[in-house]
């Protein structure tokens, strides 16, 4: 093939994009359905969010946008149908209306009243065969919105040990008397007894369900087998745990704002490189360990993402502000001169290793723990300078009922050694966090803030436990990322041993240090 062939068959697959109706039609045909954005949604593979953008102003495109416009094209038909269906239903004379019943039917001749309405409007239909009355229990020869009843009071009464009444006539002569209302006793207990109706769009009944049916649909796809469904479902991490976050936003206090308008320092400079966001990763190693041989643990913390999903974070669009006052209603990223740092020798800096001196953009996490080791109670340091900042109302359980979706149902997957489970739970939470930022594989959630708060708010949680390892008398030896703690001493006084968020578990054991004989002769 040529160059221009090449080129021929480029232009060839570029062609107009499928057309859409305007944004608040889509809504009106999804409402006059009676669908929840939930269920369309789901049915597209897309979560709500997405769907709200596209009733609200923004479109799809590609084959998402195909499939939404052919959703859309068929909502619109098949409303059109029963609308012009209802109207001729609605123009034709009684006479000439079609009896219809779930069951058999008499037809009424023309000279009577039409028995197929009452005087509510609740459909009737005449039985062939007497069925038992739901209020009374004696025959009865029409049934009332799906229920066998007399028509009339004196018909309906209680069954007696005498001779049983006759059942009524089959086709009535007499006008059709007003049904007995349907919000009786016996017939809202028939009606539960019926159960709910499965329709195709079918809700799921919470978070936790979500998680068990994918991974239960999962295995039955690939026959059973485990690494098969945990690749399956690990591919999927990215858009599972977007519906598993609008399933738990449902009934929420506060709207997000999935993609706001962002200053440019949360923007990368180029395409492969960074924004001006300093997380304050920790990477320290103890320059000098105490004098002799030490028996050193490196301890592993849990589910450190999982955990850091508890912060405060931004809800709307941030705001430019400048000034040395820090509002704790408040989140986002802040211009700061850092502190100086003098217990380098047995802690990390709370700023992670910087090289460069002056001002650097920090996130929310980093400031309050700066701001707290400043404090009354640590005195470690002295407050940081704040020049500026872009901050938005804020709340710390903006993800928590996700948080703890997440957490149960590791919990119960370690509980129950189920590592298809725990695999696709730690894969949905972690990728979560890694593609909320300017990332091709979520075009759902565009909040770059949200990424760098939540992976320091991990980095801050690692350095709290190393301050409290230091304080309880342990020798801090390393600190790593989010989930790395090498400590000197008894441990396990300090921190629980085992698989939970809220305990640590033991990744390594080493010797390091020198014994005194070997200083001595050092020495000599």
């Amino acid at each position: 093939m040529s160059d221009f062939d090449a080129i021929d068959s480029l232009l060839d697959a570029v062609g107009p994009q499928v057309g859409l109706p305007p944004c608040h039609v889509r809504r009106e045909l999804r409402e006059r359905a009676r669908l929840s954005k939930a269920q369309v949604a789901r049915a597209l593979g897309v979560s709500p969010s997405t769907l709200s953008g596209w009733e609200s102003g923004r479109d799809p495109a590609g084959e998402i946008r195909t499939k939404y416009a052919y959703l859309l094209d068929g909502l619109n038909a098949k409303l059109a149908t029963e609308t012009e269906t209802e109207t001729e239903t609605e123009a034709a004379p009684a006479a000439e209306r079609p009896v219809t019943s779930g069951t058999a039917a008499t037809l009424t001749p023309l000279s009577s009243p039409d028995p197929g309405q009452g005087e509510d409007g609740d459909d009737v239909e005449l039985l062939v065969a007497p069925e038992p009355c739901v209020l009374c229990g004696r025959p009865a020869g029409q049934r009332v919105a799906g229920f066998a009843q007399h028509l009339t009071p004196a018909d309906c009464r209680p069954t007696t040990t005498g001779a049983p009444a006759a059942p009524p006539a089959a086709q009535p002569t007499a006008p059709t008397p007003k049904a007995p209302p349907r919000t009786t006793g016996p017939a809202r207990a028939t009606e539960r007894s019926k159960g709910p109706a499965r329709h195709a769009f079918q809700e799921p009944s919470g978070p936790v369900d979500l998680i068990r049916e994918a991974v239960q649909g999962a295995l039955a796809e690939h026959r059973g087998d485990v690494d098969a469904a945990t690749a399956a479902l690990v591919k999927r991490a990215i858009p599972d745990a977007m519906r598993l976050l609008d399933e738990t936003r449902k009934g929420a206090r506060y709207d997000v704002i999935a993609h706001p308008w962002i200053p440019d320092i949360l923007k990368k400079q180029t395409a492969r490189g960074a924004d001006q966001i300093w997380e304050a990763r920790p990477k320290w190693t103890r320059h000098e360990l105490p004098p002799g041989r030490h028996q050193v643990t490196a301890l592993d913390i849990n589910g450190a993402y999982l955990s850091a999903l508890k912060t405060h974070l931004p809800l709307g669009q941030l705001e430019h502000s400048t000034g040395l006052a820090h509002d704790r209603r408040r989140s986002g990223v802040h211009l700061i001169t850092p502190p100086e740092w003098e217990h380098e020798a047995v802690l990390p800096n709370p700023i992670g290793q910087r090289d460069e001196p002056g001002p650097l953009w920090v996130t929310e996490p980093t400031l309050r723990l700066l701001l707290r080791l400043s404090g009354p109670k640590h005195q470690l340091c002295e407050p940081p300078e704040i020049h500026e900042s872009y901050t938005s109302g804020a709340t710390e359980n903006l993800l928590e009922k996700f948080r703890i979706a997440l957490k149960d149902a590791r919990d119960t997957a370690i509980e129950q050694g189920d590592t298809v489970t725990l695999e696709y739970v730690k894969a949905m939470y972690a990728k979560f966090v890694s593609t909320m930022g300017e990332s091709n594989y979520n075009r759902e959630l565009y909040r770059p803030d949200w990424m760098h708060l939540i992976r320091s708010q991990a980095f801050a949680n690692l350095w709290l436990k190393a301050l409290k390892a230091h304080d309880e008398g342990l020798a801090v030896v390393r600190a790593m990322g989010t989930d790395e703690l090498h400590v000197i001493g008894d441990w396990r006084r300090v921190f629980a041993e085992g698989r939970a968020v809220t305990e640590v578990k033991v990744k390594d054991t080493y010797t390091a240090g020198t014994d005194a004989a070997e200083h001595e002769g050092e020495g000599e």
